[in-house]
């Protein structure tokens, strides 16, 4: 069968992945054009570091979102002939088919290329919201045990200490594994961990607005509304309009996810409020007679922001491997998902005749991690000159 060279493979990549270059060449003409007017995210154009983690993070995001026009093959169809093909192998009857294995075949006879682009796609649907919702934990935990301190801190501390002393590893084996699945530990876990974010937004408006009862009324109104319709598909599957759901392996890797990054989020956000709130602005808000949410809400959070999204970017790359950690184990993930991490132990069993199926996987891990890696390094330098 007629093989392709390295050039012709790298040529129809390109060509594949068009339009992610169109979109990542229309964002930094914005992004450069406006740049004044977008804050910290502006002053990141300013750092070459910082610059090129962006691109490669805005790559990947690009990617898992056009992954449905990127793939050239269903990331789970076996073809007959191409089991460990080498990249740029040709199907052997392509018909209306995309004519090549452009990295190759796995040992199923599945296209490696597709399967990494879908890879991005679960990665990248789990590991930012993940972050996300710990970082709410976090914070919304974080706020009143380094504003109020006493015995709230000392309580809220020791049980931070206490999920943290135990091995994350281990730990997070532990709530994937699917004798705990089996059980209610995971819905229950959600039930507490995902009603946080629905508190915290609200009493994040609730603050904002305390002086102006009518827009606080609808505001705090529409975000329960939202939230709790969210919050009862995510947790529990129970939104009736199907739009919020979440499989039950997936809802337990989430939730071990967020449960291993709060305490650290809490940590950060604890030891950062009780720096800001000896401050005099802070003193000026008590004396004009804010209220304590207000103040930790919209005086202590808006001027941590800077180490908290430097974080965020690293968290999220701690959560990707872990991610690629546990799909290689084959725990919390279905066996024919295309994540990384499960591609990455498909491949190794080979890896000394065919490395294909397990290298690409493994440097699109790689190449995300550093991407948030020098994404967060960047961001660091711009916020260290504010």
């Amino acid at each position: 069968m007629e093989e392709l060279g390295w050039l012709a493979i790298s040529g129809r990549i390109v060509q594949q992945t068009l339009p992610v270059w169109v979109a990542m060449a229309i964002v930094f003409v914005l992004s450069i054009r406006f740049r004044r007017r977008l804050g910290l995210y502006g002053k990141l154009f300013d750092s070459n570091v910082g610059m090129v983690g962006f691109g490669i993070v805005l790559f990947w995001v690009l990617t898992a979102i056009f992954a449905d026009l990127i793939i050239t093959h269903d990331p789970l169809a076996q073809m007959r002939g191409m089991r460990n093909a080498v990249p740029g192998s040709r199907l052997a009857n392509p018909a209306d088919q995309y004519p090549y294995y452009l990295l190759g075949g796995d040992s199923l006879a599945r296209d490696v290329f597709s399967r990494a682009i879908m890879g991005a796609r679960e990665v990248l649907k789990i590991a930012p919201f993940a972050a996300m919702i710990s970082f709410m934990i976090g914070i919304s935990l974080g706020l009143p045990a380094g504003y109020f301190g006493g015995r709230l801190d000392t309580g809220l501390t020791f049980v931070a200490n206490l999920v943290l002393a135990f091995p994350v590893i281990l730990l997070f084996f532990l709530l994937v594994a699917p004798e705990i699945q089996a059980t209610v530990i995971p819905t229950a876990m959600a039930g507490v961990l995902f009603l946080v974010p629905v508190l915290f937004v609200m009493v994040l408006l609730n603050a904002r607005f305390f002086t102006q009862p009518m827009k606080r009324n609808l505001y705090v109104g529409a975000a329960l509304l939202v939230g709790l319709w969210a919050y009862s598909g995510l947790a529990f599957n129970a939104d009736p309009l199907g739009v919020w759901g979440m499989r039950a392996n997936l809802l337990n890797v989430f939730v071990a996810v967020v449960f291993v990054n709060a305490p650290t989020v809490f940590r950060i956000v604890r030891g950062i409020t009780m720096d800001i709130r000896t401050r005099d602005y802070v003193a000026a808000a008590q004396t004009r007679g804010e209220g304590p949410w207000y103040i930790m809400m919209w005086e202590i959070l808006p001027n941590a922001r800077g180490p908290l999204i430097v974080d965020f970017c690293l968290r999220i790359g701690y959560t990707t491997i872990l991610l690629g950690t546990l799909g290689f184990f084959g725990l919390g993930v279905s066996p024919e998902s295309p994540d990384w991490g499960s591609t990455i132990n498909d491949g190794r069993r080979l890896l000394t005749v065919y490395p294909h199926p397990a290298l690409v996987p493994a440097l699109s891990l790689m190449s995300l991690v550093l991407g948030l890696n020098l994404l967060a390094d960047g961001l660091r330098e711009e916020s260290l000159r504010d």
